[in-house]
């Protein structure tokens, strides 16, 4: 179990050949994709070669104040791609840095004080990347549900308003039912692992050699991790996010597309 994967760059190359799989299909189909397709491979190859070289770098040089703002860097770009969306939410990136540095912090802090992980680059820096990017997912979902049930049930809250109901007694079932949302797709993920999927995480360690058990307990630490980590984004952000659908006067407002 000590051989470790090395692709060449050759074979890199030629598994170009799934991409055309997917976009002969697209062409096949008439789907239009074929240009988005292009640009998101290309894209991803150019960002992954750089913080390739970039994460080899602060590895090496094992500096705790560069390992922190690398995780910053990573929360950052993380709220930036939750805020597109929010489509019109007031607030919405500084909702979703705070959802995801509070799901961030907490979870990673739990890791570290139990002793999950070590203090070191290597290990603090991927996990913080599996944390944002779950996380950032599930705010993405919960703005997606606000925006959607305040459009389709804005006549029975305009009603509670009328009665004289608080925007938390008019609005608080579609926070609840948007942190429901932003939680669900993490909870059936976890549902069919080891039966129908084996995550990356998993699969990763075992292709570069570790131990299938060993890998096993990483992988139900990052089913702990996410778990936590979507929660809490996305309770957060349910209930700073369904605040900016009043004004000051409690009435209704439906953000602009």
């Amino acid at each position: 179990m000590n051989d470790q994967i090395n692709i060449s760059n050759g074979s890199l190359a030629i598994a170009l050949v799934l991409v055309a799989i997917s976009l002969g299909i697209s062409y096949k189909q008439k789907l239009h994709l074929e240009k988005d397709t292009i640009i998101s491979v290309t894209r991803a190859v150019i960002q992954l070669i750089i913080v390739g070289f970039l994460l080899k770098f602060i590895f090496n040089l094992n500096n705790v104040f560069l390992t922190l703002a690398m995780m910053v860097f990573i929360v950052f770009n993380a709220a930036l791609n939750g805020k597109k969306r929010a489509h019109g939410i007031p607030g919405a990136f500084g909702i979703a840095w705070w959802a995801l540095f509070l799901s961030t912090t907490i979870t990673m802090t739990i890791l570290v004080l139990t002793g999950v992980l070590k203090v070191a680059p290597f290990q603090l820096i991927p996990v913080t990347g599996m944390i944002a990017g779950n996380s950032m997912n599930a705010v993405g979902l919960v703005y997606r549900s606000l925006n959607q049930m305040f459009k389709d049930q804005h006549e029975q809250v305009f009603e509670r308003l009328a009665l004289g109901a608080t925007p938390t007694q008019a609005a608080s079932h579609i926070a609840r039912e948007a942190i429901r949302f932003g939680m669900q797709p993490t909870i059936d993920s976890v549902r069919t692992y080891g039966l129908v999927s084996l995550p990356g995480m998993m699969s990763g360690l075992i292709m570069a050699g570790v131990d299938p058990v060993y890998a096993i307990k990483y992988q139900i630490m990052v089913v702990f991790m996410l778990l936590s980590a979507t929660g809490i984004a996305s309770v957060y952000a349910s209930y700073r996010a369904y605040k900016q659908f009043f004004d000051d006067n409690w009435q209704l407002r439906l953000p602009k597309v």
